[in-house]
């Protein structure tokens, strides 16, 4: 019997959901319900304890053969407090405009580690934060048209959307979704797109930064022009970064290579899909490749998208061999029994939408044995504690791991 995709993905989450409610029941509230989760190839890409951890410091140098380790479980938000889905109906996904400097501050309200976004360079060599290759846009004739990112200079791109003067009408600023239509870039609180330098002087100390190095996936890069577009984002952070934590990552391989070539005081991470799509350049097509990658080219970690792992749970032993970081980016890390899994799997970090949920979720999940006591002590029963941390023996584990890749698999 063919097996029906949305059936694979209910049934994987549905069991782990059942599985953790029964040990686990508080944390399972505060995730995202199945229903809400949608075909698994359909992936886009403060609690009263805080989390407390040591950070990334600027003057850390990292050299190619030690092992950069995160202090504890990450949680990074997604382009700040998630991104935008103006088609979803949750509308949480479209409550604050992604890669903002609200979003990012609104991110850091609560626990988390870091936050994450996309940089690009203008033509006059400006860092911005903006996240597709492409920006849409309608003339006063109704007619759309699009500009590639790249090809605007500062003060262009900064004409699109809202604009810091209350008097002045920014252009009109649509986005394209991934079945193709073009619609109003409309969220609930709106705010005009900004760059690098003011993301260093505005966002509140001392949430960290992971830079995501932006690149067109269908374009082939010369060195000269990675190499101009790194030093210009690099100027940039040595000159406003000061104790901000920073860690690096990008899809591109070469572009991962020359930016660890080109400093030596931030960690670099190799993005990968694992495996989920494949690309023209072997090193994007699976975790063994950017395992290689990374090794070869001195850098710290792999960020893959999280059915990649779950497909591939017997990776996460070949990179912690390698002495290499690993953290995970998609839809999956909305729901709060995926991350917790994650977190037993030896993944030392997720990025996510649903920031708010999923710090409170990692918040339980992290409660420490004394902790628990205290709690149960305080409550005066046993109820209250059943929210604070499942327990599963090495069997159970072993076997969840085994079970999660049949039932993902297409």
């Amino acid at each position: 019997m063919d097996r029906n995709p949305n059936y694979i993905l209910s049934s994987s989450i549905l069991f782990l959901s059942l599985f953790s409610l029964s040990l686990y029941p508080t944390m399972a509230l505060k995730a995202v319900h199945v229903s809400d989760v949608p075909n698994l190839d359909h992936v886009p890409e403060n609690a009263s304890f805080s989390l407390y951890s040591s950070r990334f410091s600027k003057g850390v140098d990292i050299g190619r053969t030690t092992s950069f380790k995160e202090p504890k479980f990450l949680v990074i938000g997604h382009r700040g407090n998630g991104m935008n889905m103006l088609q979803s109906t949750d509308l949480r996904m479209k409550a604050v405009k992604e890669n903002t400097i609200l979003s990012f501050n609104t991110a850091g309200k609560y626990p988390i580690d870091f936050i994450e976004f996309d940089v690009q360079v203008t033509t006059d060599g400006c860092p911005i934060i903006f996240h597709d290759n492409f920006i849409y846009s309608q003339d006063n004739q109704g007619t759309i048209y699009e500009k590639r990112v790249t090809d605007l200079s500062l003060s262009e791109f900064l004409s699109y959307g809202p604009q810091r003067e209350a008097a002045s009408e920014g252009k009109t600023l649509l986005r394209k979704t991934k079945d193709g239509k073009i619609i109003n870039w409309a969220v609930e609180s709106d705010e005009p797109p900004c760059t690098l330098e003011e993301a260093f002087e505005k966002v509140i100390p001392p949430l960290g930064f992971n830079i995501e190095l932006k690149f067109d996936d269908h374009i082939v890069y010369q060195q000269e022009y990675l190499s101009h577009v790194l030093q210009s984002i690099l100027q940039v952070v040595v000159d406003h970064a000061k104790e901000r934590p920073v860690i690096f990552s990008t899809f591109q391989p070469d572009a991962a290579l020359l930016v660890k070539k080109l400093q030596a005081t931030y960690p670099v991470f190799f993005l990968t899909n694992g495996g989920n799509e494949i690309f023209y350049d072997v090193r994007r097509n699976s975790l063994e490749e950017a395992i290689k990658l990374c090794l070869e080219g001195g850098l710290q970690g792999i960020v893959s998208e999280v059915r990649g792992v779950f497909r591939n749970p017997g990776a996460v032993n070949k990179i912690k061999e390698s002495k290499l970081s690993l953290m995970t980016y998609g839809k999956l890390n909305n729901v709060a029994e995926a991350v917790y899994m994650q977190h037993l799997m030896g993944i030392e970090g997720v990025i996510v939408d649903l920031v708010k949920e999923i710090t409170e979720a990692v918040s339980k999940m992290m409660t420490k044995p004394s902790e628990e006591g205290d709690i149960l002590m305080q409550g005066g029963g046993e109820e209250q504690g059943e929210g604070s941390r499942p327990k599963f023996s090495q069997k159970e584990l072993a076997f969840l791991l085994k079970l999660i890749p049949e039932l993902i698999q297409q």
